[in-house]
């Protein structure tokens, strides 16, 4: 049986988290009514967060304001007596104002009327105010805390899980050898540095690569899903013998066993695994902040192109000339539904937009040319093309790059359009010259895809 002071001890517990429920909807409640006030105030995310964490301070402090009143109650009844003789001499007091308002009325007058314009002047310029006396939390507020060293040291340690899982999987055919064909249905493998700096910055603020290591093998195992499947088909085949005696040929059919290993791997995605990780909605607000800052520090990941974001996507007008053939007008007619779409690891569909690969993937499957290639990598959709010269290259033709990011082969892929100009998934979805120099020092190959 429970002793009695556990059962205390239980209750105490309960009411303590029906305490802080109450607390959380009240300083919700209280947000919501200054969000009906003031419908201007909370113009971007870092302003609401602000405005919110300020009404939590002042309901925490009238909160122990009233604590500390009914604590002195007590304390006030017994004073009673000795406030008596001082409550006469209030009295008095308050005679003497009387009259004073009464014999200098256009004095007070002139005084309320200057203090209501000083409130007013207050008013209009407290958020400048705010603005320097809060500079500091300002810039805490939307930066990552943690020293460089540690913030690119844990990026490379998720970097050197993410390798481990590639390597895992190009190696599926000697660990799992027997099968008669293996069938690859990949996602991508990376994340965005940036998502994981701003993630850690929330959870640990000023954090070192060695305390968040159980953190980092936590979100990549939510990240990725890798699954090996085992399937056997019933097939037929013709097989042939020879009579030794007479010579004659016959021939028949059997069935045997046919081995498939499907090789599935899912990215969901670092910020959908974040999203999901029961961070509170304050702690979601700041990591929004963070990723539209960068943390204040906009060069710490280098040259990636899938960190940053590219703003407006860029558009073109293709030739008339080109969209004589079918099977080219087919793509980008599929293609071009996705102009401006995030670039998102893992995507590989409208709903959770694409990254480059997804995107290509897509579009071959559902532009009409009766193609099935399912979800390739960029490395695996080379493998459904005939590699050609680039002096061969046409519309319609996949272009491929390498070491954008690290990993071997193929790491990154478009549609070309002719002219030097390609459509793929950057940052966002948009069209692109093939000729600038980030492009052409990335340039692998081009492939054309098998009929």
């Amino acid at each position: 049986m429970q002793s009695a002071r556990n059962i205390r001890q239980g209750h105490y517990d309960k009411a303590e988290k029906l305490v802080e429920k109450s607390d959380k909807a009240n300083v919700n409640a209280l947000y919501e009514k200054f969000k009906k006030d003031n419908p201007d105030a909370g113009s971007n995310p870092f302003s609401r967060w602000q405005q919110k964490r300020a009404i939590k301070k002042e309901y925490a402090a009238a909160k122990a304001g009233k604590n500390t009143a009914s604590t002195t109650a007590s304390a006030s009844k017994g004073a009673g007596k000795a406030t008596g003789k001082a409550a006469q001499g209030a009295k008095n007091i308050t005679e003497r104002v009387t009259e004073f308002c009464t014999t200098h009325s256009k004095t007070i007058l002139f005084v309320l009327i200057a203090g209501l314009l000083f409130m007013i002047l207050s008013g209009m310029f407290s958020s400048c105010s705010a603005m320097f006396q809060g500079g500091t939390q300002i810039i805490l507020g939307t930066s990552f805390t943690a020293k460089e060293e540690d913030i690119i040291g844990a990026d490379n340690d998720y970097k050197a899980l993410e390798a481990a899982l590639r390597n895992k999987i190009n190696n599926i055919e000697r660990t799992h050898s027997g099968y008669d064909e293996y069938r690859y249905d990949l996602d991508e493998i990376n994340h965005n540095p940036y998502e994981l700096a701003a993630y850690l910055t929330v959870k640990f603020e000023d954090y070192t690569r060695d305390e968040v290591q159980a953190t980092l093998q936590w979100l990549f195992e939510q990240q990725y899903e890798l699954t090996l499947t085992e399937v056997v088909e019933i097939r037929t085949r013709t097989t042939s013998s020879t009579d030794p005696e007479t010579g004659e040929t016959t021939t028949e059919e059997e069935d045997y066993e046919y081995y498939i290993l499907n090789v599935k791997l899912r990215n969901k995605g670092l910020n959908s695994v974040i999203s999901n990780s029961g961070l509170s909605e304050d702690d979601m607000e700041r990591y929004r902040i963070l990723l539209q800052t960068r943390g204040n520090r906009p060069d710490i990941f280098g040259n990636d192109i899938y960190a940053t974001p590219g703003g407006e996507y860029t558009d073109y007008d293709i030739p008339g000339e080109a969209l004589t053939d079918t099977r080219f007008a087919n793509m980008i007619r599929e293609a071009e539904k996705y102009l401006g779409y995030p670039y998102v690891w893992g995507g590989s569909s409208p709903s959770t937009s694409f990254d480059c690969s997804g995107f290509v993937s897509y579009v071959i499957n559902h532009c009409g040319n009766g193609w099935s290639v399912g979800r390739l990598t960029a490395n695996g959709l080379m493998g459904v093309c005939d590699i050609i010269p680039k002096s061969s290259a046409k519309p319609g033709d996949l272009i491929f790059f390498q070491g954008t990011y690290d990993t071997s082969g193929a790491s990154h892929v478009g549609i070309y359009v002719g002219n030097g100009m390609m459509i793929h998934c950057g940052n966002p979805i948009s069209y692109a010259s093939i000729e600038s120099n980030y492009w052409q020092q990335h340039f692998y190959c081009f492939g054309r895809i098998r009929n």
